[in-house]
């Protein structure tokens, strides 16, 4: 385990296998500490990790996990992935090939407290995913939405006016960082714990009208159903199911588009942790039974099913160039979408 990136006192077994992934990586593999975060007198860097060309004329793809330090499923799958990038280098042409072409950046323990102390919130009861400073532009999910009522609540969001949590800036600096000068920027966050089904959100969760890249995620979209016509995801706006206050991705997304050139567009995985509990109901004794498969066979068959979608993602970024819309050929994308997504809002 590297000296430099080690927690201090009380140890992670996730942020362990990402300093293994790390050590075992090639010498173009990155690794930087975005800062660190303390909790019961322990201490633990925020990580992130990062691999092909680092050129800003190229596009790149930011892998992000554990937000909610409940949701440690969403962690593994991104540091599963990451593995399983370090372990192709050696004898992978095709990746090699591709890494040339852009840039990944992987931030799998945006929270390592809260996962250390199975908290959704970070040690200081903030719940990053509502953190941002921004309000919904129409009445939020009561407390789901966001509430700052009280840190002893869930869904706070944090004292008004206050900067936001080191967590939730850390993310926030290496998404703007990387994405700034990039004529395109895909950002995937893996998290569980919504509905029987794997869902994709795109933005916004702070308001139910359509965003302005809609053609760019029907086109993208439109990509996963011709090429992977069996995947298992509902692509929809958040807003469909609720909407919130201080969303990080509506806040990222947002200052993107007030640049000048370049586009980011955030996705969050949402995996439908109700499956698991469906299929085996005692997982409801415990928390992290509810967002988590606590079967082992069961967490390998997860690993498994996202592991493609976010190799697909890789490549579409990749080639972004021969497949987002251009000019008069965004509207199509864009009637398609409002068919699709907005009907019944009436946009």
């Amino acid at each position: 385990m590297s000296a430099a990136f080690a927690p201090q006192a009380a140890t992670l077994p996730l942020l362990e296998e990402l300093l293994r992934i790390v050590e075992r990586g090639p010498a173009e593999l990155q690794a930087q500490s975005l800062g660190e975060v303390e909790a019961a007198g322990s201490r633990w860097p925020l990580l992130a990790v990062s691999l092909g060309n680092p050129d800003p004329s190229l596009p790149a793809v930011v892998y992000v996990g554990g937000v909610h330090g409940l949701e440690r499923i969403g962690a593994e799958v991104v540091l599963a992935y990451l593995g399983s990038l370090v372990m192709r280098l050696p004898w992978d042409g095709l990746l090699r090939a591709q890494l040339e072409r852009q840039r990944l950046v992987f931030m799998p323990l945006v929270n390592p407290a809260g996962l250390w102390l199975g908290t959704r919130a970070n040690p200081q009861g903030i719940d990053l995913m509502r953190n941002a400073p921004l309000d919904a532009e129409e009445p939020a999910a009561f407390m789901v939405g966001g509430q700052r009522i009280s840190a002893g609540l869930p869904w706070y969001r944090g004292e008004s006016g206050a900067p936001m949590a080191p967590e939730s800036q850390a993310l926030c600096e290496l998404v703007e960082r990387e994405s700034r000068d990039r004529l395109f920027t895909l950002a995937l966050d893996c998290h569980s714990g919504f509905g029987l089904s794997d869902r994709i959100w795109f933005p916004y969760a702070g308001s139910s009208r359509p965003m302005p890249h809609l053609a760019e995620v029907h086109a993208l979209v439109e990509l996963m159903d011709r090429c992977q016509a069996q995947h298992p995801y509902v692509v929809e706006p958040q807003s469909r199911q609720y909407l919130a206050h201080g969303d990080l991705w509506d806040h990222l997304y947002r200052h993107a588009c007030s640049r000048s050139s370049g586009l980011l567009l955030p996705l969050t995985l949402e995996m439908g942790s109700w499956l698991w509990i469906k299929k085996n109901p005692r997982q409801l004794l415990t928390r992290h039974g509810i967002f988590n498969p606590l079967i082992a066979h069961r967490q390998q068959r997860v690993l498994r099913r996202h592991m493609a979608w976010l190799d697909f993602m890789g490549r579409v970024a990749c080639s972004a160039a021969h497949w987002l819309p251009r000019g008069e050929d965004r509207r199509p994308h864009e009637q398609a979408a409002l068919a699709r997504w907005f009907r019944r809002t009436g946009a």
